[in-house]
């Protein structure tokens, strides 16, 4: 009978904590909103994917790619997931639809990957859905050498207009590995659906580059989306202490870590005391001290006309959501929301339903909707 009682009163909390939510009031400069729970009990929820029949893809880091459908989280996971690990930072991390997928029900993983003997490094599979399985499962991407480390698998993507897939892969925690283009860790990747260099790469003719390369000197990026009306893919990457930055991602950069760099070690002694160098793209906006940025999306919805065009970053260390409004590529105002959340915001995603959609990082994660107020 205790613990009957236990369990009434806990669910109740639940249910009470959830309303107040819900009838929170939050304000930014611009606009008030609250946020709705869509699901919860996620564990270490990762990425967000937008299915054309309004329902979506959630993935956890530790394993497991889930459904919610008509506003429920279903209780299966989909199965048929490739061989993958969950150790440190690695696991189940992004998932992307193939621009296609209406037709060809066509989606992408990326995940770590181990091998005993070898160690661990960041994936990319393709597979098909059907129903609530995956089939046809095919890597198309693994980054090599494998690494020895549980940290900096990157993994975020991004396709741009006419159909290539951007994927970033982390330094793997080697910071040196960054700046060796014959070594794919620390950068951005190029990839045609089958995993193969994308015409017009801007190595293809240097055989001291890896052909798949698009940029590199990325330590960690975590957060990448495309911009609404240029077509280009924009990132943000995870600095040591200090120096996380907002890039362009642009052909055959070098974004300069670690020869450069606005942070310092972890230790406290500098890693480099340069900020800027010759050859070296310069970060369009950074943050010092760290906010651990992660997911990033243009707001180019309706519900919220005063932030069109505003780009929004979650933050896992201050535990916060960051409105940023961009003109000409220069940062012109930068806000704070969500700071009394309490929450790590780990995926930010534009939704089809004109709502920001957030993921928060914890053993019981949950996603969120940004509604108005009213």
């Amino acid at each position: 009978m205790r613990a009957c009682s236990r369990l009434i009163i806990g669910l109740s909390l639940v249910l009470v904590s959830a309303t107040a939510l819900s009838e929170q009031i939050f304000s930014s400069d611009k606009a008030k909103f609250r946020l709705e729970t869509v699901a919860q009990n996620l564990e270490h929820p990762w990425s967000l994917a937008f299915l054309p029949d309004g329902s979506q893809l959630v993935t956890e880091r530790e394993g497991r790619l889930r459904h919610i459908k008509d506003g429920k989280l279903q209780e299966q996971a989909i199965t048929g997931l490739p061989d993958l690990v969950v150790s440190g930072q690695g696991g189940l991390l992004d998932v992307i639809l193939h621009p296609e997928f209406e037709d060809n029900r066509i989606l992408f993983l990326s995940y770590a990957h181990k091998i005993s003997r070898d160690g661990m490094t960041t994936r990319v599979a393709r597979a098909k859905m059907e129903g609530n399985r995956l089939s046809d499962v095919e890597v198309i991407f693994e980054a090599l050498p494998r690494g020895t480390t549980g940290r900096h698998f990157a993994g975020r993507m991004e396709f741009d207009r006419v159909g290539n897939l951007y994927v970033a892969v982390g330094d793997r925690g080697e910071m040196d590995r960054a700046q060796a283009t014959d070594d794919d860790a620390g950068g951005v990747h190029r990839l045609t659906i089958e995993g193969e260099p994308a015409t017009g790469n801007p190595f293809t003719d240097d055989s001291s580059v890896n052909d798949t390369f698009f940029t590199y000197g990325n330590r960690n990026i975590q957060g990448m989306t495309i911009h609404p009306e240029t077509g280009e893919i924009w990132s943000h990457e995870h600095g040591p202490r200090g120096g996380d930055e907002i890039n362009i991602i642009r052909a055959g950069n070098n974004y300069g870590w670690p020869d450069v760099t606005y942070g310092i070690d972890y230790s406290g002694i500098p890693i480099t005391d340069k900020t800027t160098m010759e050859g070296v793209t310069e970060p369009l906006h950074y943050w010092d001290p760290s906010i651990a940025p992660s997911g990033m999306a243009f707001y180019t919805g309706d519900l919220f006309p005063e932030w069109r065009g505003d780009l929004f970053v979650g933050a896992l260390k201050m535990r916060k959501l960051v409105r940023l409004s961009i003109e000409n590529e220069e940062v012109k105002e930068e806000e704070d929301l969500l700071e009394n959340l309490g929450e790590r915001i780990r995926d930010v995603r534009m939704g089809p339903d004109g709502a920001l959609w957030l993921l928060t990082d914890q053993s019981s994660g949950k996603v969120y909707r940004v509604v108005p107020a009213d």
